[in-house]
């Protein structure tokens, strides 16, 4: 087993979501520790109960900027500096700008992008004082490639993705980088409206080159790669993992 995280110490925004809690458990079984955030209460506990002092929950909003500078302070008071960030919260919305409302796309916004820029925000400060650090978001194939009905989604993920590059130009020489994973659909429960029927669910299987969806083992290894010491020569990439949707039909 590599032992890449060994002794350090990650923060995971969305920790109790289906990659989110998937990436949790893999970097505690390379011997890190995970600082877990989320505003669900109950999953956290779990986490808590399951990984002991290995895992520290955190309970936030994060699209609210005084949660999350609380939570600076908190890690600023028990741990004094962050390895890196993973930021695994994110949406599905499927309705076209005539079927949504101000309010469903403004909180598709809040949520993947905003919620971004708060993060990087509020969590700098660690890694511009170690000159170093790495920084990873979660984003969909929907952001490059034209997917029917995913308009909000595909706003909120294509500013995300051009946002993280521009970062990782202003940051590049300063030791901190910025990545992240675009996605076709996976199999958690955020999707389970999705997959929960046979005919939607075979509707998704067929867009994918590879005739399935994913699962959260699947992007997993790709999130770790670019959280970990293993790519410190990678920054401004967004990594495909969406069974080649990206590559075209």
């Amino acid at each position: 087993m590599k032992d890449r995280f060994k002794d350090k110490i990650i923060l995971v925004l969305g920790a109790t979501g289906g990659i989110g809690s998937e990436v949790t458990k893999e970097i505690i079984a390379e011997n890190g520790i995970v600082i877990g955030a989320s505003k669900n209460k109950e999953k956290l506990e779990n986490l808590q109960n399951q990984f002991k002092d290995k895992f520290i929950p955190f309970e936030v909003d994060v699209k609210n900027l005084t949660e999350l500078q609380k939570l600076f302070e908190f890690i600023e008071e028990k741990f004094s500096r962050l390895d890196s960030v993973i930021h695994s919260v994110g949406s599905i919305i499927l309705r076209s700008i005539p079927a949504l409302s101000e309010e469903q796309f403004k909180e598709c916004l809040e949520l993947n992008l905003v919620s971004s820029f708060l993060t990087i925000k509020t969590f700098i400060p660690f890694f511009l004082r170690e000159k170093k650090g790495s920084f990873v978001f979660t984003s969909s194939v929907a952001a490059s490639t034209g997917l029917l009905n995913h308009e909000a989604v595909s706003a909120a993920k294509g500013g995300l993705e051009s946002m993280i590059r521009s970062s990782a130009m202003t940051y590049a020489k300063k030791g901190i980088r910025f990545n992240s994973v675009a996605m076709g659909l996976i199999d958690t429960p955020l999707a389970s409206f999705i997959t929960k029927s046979e005919a939607s669910l075979n509707a998704s299987k067929s867009m994918h080159p590879m005739d399935r969806i994913g699962n959260p083992k699947d992007v997993v290894s790709g999130i770790l790669y670019l959280a970990s010491d293993d790519s410190s020569w990678v920054t401004g990439t967004v990594l495909p993992i969406d069974g080649g949707m990206s590559a075209g039909k």
